[in-house]
């Protein structure tokens, strides 16, 4: 099912904060040991699976898998 993208910013908080909004796509960021890590969302109405998947990839390479599943999969 297609989610919003506020949805999407709420679920993406692991000390994330929003730091800019340019045009349609809202940028996160966070530093962590020093280290500057960003993603990227898309200020859609909906989302499509695709860049939903494509979010939880990017999220991926700062935060485990095992975290992250859970916010973008149910059982």
């Amino acid at each position: 099912m297609p989610e919003t993208c506020r949805e999407q910013v709420r679920r993406m908080q692991f000390g994330f904060v929003i730091v800019s909004q340019r045009g349609s796509h809202i940028k996160l960021g966070r530093i962590v040991y020093n280290q500057k890590q960003t993603l990227t969302i898309p200020n859609h109405a909906e989302l499509d699976t695709g860049t939903c998947k494509a979010i939880m990839r990017q999220a991926s390479r700062y935060i485990s898998s095992d975290e992250l599943y859970p916010h973008f999969y149910t059982e």
